[in-house]
Formats: C-alpha cells, structure tokens, sequence
C-alpha cells in the first residue's frame, strides 16, 4: 500500500498591529495562503471497447480498466470518483496540491464496488506570465504525478502536463480568449500491459458576469497511440474531437466557490464525464 502523507507549514503575519494615528495607513494585509480541500465529485461513463484520457483533469480510465481487466472490451463501464487535493495558493500565481482519489465502479456485468482508495497525486500550477494589460497572453502552466494506491498487477504512475494561453479582451479580464496543449503518459507496473501517450490541443472562449458566474468553452483534437491490457482488450489509436464546458461561482478575487464541468470525449466512441467542484477553505482571501 502506497500511503502519500501531506503535511501543511504555514507561518502567518502578526495578528494585531500596533496603534496607529488617523492619517497612518492600515495594516497590512495577511500573508497566510489560500488554503482548501478542492473537492471534486466525477461521474465517468466508458463505452464498450473505449480507452480515454480527456481534458478533464480527474479521469479515472485507467482504475476503470484495472478494477474490470478481467472483462472483455464488449461491456461499457462506469465510475464515480471523488478527489479530495489539499490545495495552496501560495501566491496569486503559484498553487500546489496533494490529496486521494477515492473510486466506485460497475460494468455491464457487475455490480457498484465499495467505495475504496484508489490513488494519490501531487501536483503544482504557475502562471508563469501574466498578461497585465500587455499584449502577449498569459501563460499558465500544470504538472501532476498520479499513482495507483494498491500495488496490483495493473499499478498505474500517470503524469499530466498541461499549457494553456489566456489572452483577456478586457482589462478586468472578464472575456477572453484560450489555447492549450495537454499530455498524458503512463506507466503499467505490468510487462502485460502497455499505454502509449495522449496528446490534446484545443482552443476556447470564456465570459464572466457581473454577478461572478464565469462561463467557459474549450473544443480540439486528441491523439492517443493506442494500448493494450494483459492481451484481454486491445485499444486502438485514434485521433478524435473532444469538447469541454465549465460553469464557475467566482468571488470578487476570483476564488471559485462552485464549479461544473461537462465533458464529451470521441475515444471514437464518445464518453462522457461530469464533474462537481464544491472546495472548502480553511482560509480564503
């Protein structure tokens, strides 16, 4: 058993400044991070004879096809996973995160699975430029390690990196425009099995109201060489649209307070995932 442990050090400002006259300034603001438990509950259904790994920052294909290997590649597949990421925003352009996924599964020949642990992952996005009224787009970029927890024949490592371009229309940077690159590679622990890479471009809009609900679209093309799981299923290569939307409740600093996604993905076949976002802060700024 792979047990991933994070432990959280924060050192915060003094709480109580000391008196100041009428015309001194106030005090300054906290310096303690962001800190919450981005909560994200996912519904994913798998189409007989399908491998995906979409946009979707939380798929869980892979535990999907290990907890049913012993299925043929006829019977369609479903999940629902619940991440649990500690997450901190150590800055307004840097934020880390660690946490489990837990996992429920069934297939057209079995039934719900107990809800177990299934993975660990760790991971950090930057923006590693901002636009600030310039002319070249923000650039943020992500890196995240999945592991499957139990150390079965078909123990998956998984690393995301994902590239993405935002480039504001406006100065509040409420409308705008977007590019991304994303890939995946992944290791099997077993010689019987083997994933190749997956690779995803796509291009997207976004608009916010006044009222702070943000609305965004991506849509693009996805490759993946192909797999093959202990000579059970055999998973083509193919090179297919996907379509992503989200709809996010944002406060006046732009922390999201709710969130849903929806996601179709050809993989040719299509399959699907919705995915709620309900974080609860500790400490929000």
């Amino acid at each position: 058993m792979v047990v991933c442990t994070l432990v959280v050090l924060v050192s915060s400002a003094p709480a109580f400044a000391a008196e100041a006259d009428e015309d001194d300034d106030a005090k300054p603001a906290s310096t303690v991070p962001n800190l919450y438990l981005d909560m994200r509950t996912n519904f994913t259904s798998l189409p007989a004879g399908t491998f995906g790994i979409g946009l979707g920052s939380s798929f869980p294909v892979l535990s999907l096809l290990a907890s049913n290997n012993a299925l043929p590649s006829g019977f369609s597949r479903q999940g629902v996973s619940i991440d649990l990421p500690v997450t901190i925003d150590l800055n307004d352009r840097i934020s880390v995160y660690g946490g489990i996924t837990t996992l429920t599964t069934r297939s057209d020949l079995t039934s719900w699975s107990s809800m177990a642990a299934d993975s660990w992952n760790v991971g950090v996005q930057a923006d590693v430029i901002q636009q600030n009224g310039g002319v070249l787009p923000a650039v943020t970029v992500q890196a995240s390690l999945t592991r499957s927890v139990s150390l079965s024949l078909f123990s998956t490592t998984q690393f995301t990196g994902i590239a993405e371009a935002n480039y504001a229309l406006d100065k509040d940077e409420t409308r705008g425009l977007l590019f991304g690159l994303r890939a995946v590679t992944v290791h099997v622990d077993s010689p019987l099995a083997h994933v190749d890479p997956a690779y995803a471009g796509y291009v997207g809009a976004y608009y916010q109201w006044d009222n702070n609900w943000k609305l965004t679209g991506r849509a693009g093309l996805q490759t993946f060489g192909g797999g093959t799981l202990a000579g059970i299923a055999q998973f083509q290569s193919f090179t297919e649209p996907v379509l992503r939307f989200d709809l996010d409740l944002m406060d006046d600093n732009d922390n999201r307070l709710f969130g849903v996604t929806a996601e179709i993905d050809w993989m040719p076949k299509p399959t699907f995932q919705l995915t709620l976002r309900t974080p609860l802060y500790a400490v929000r700024h």
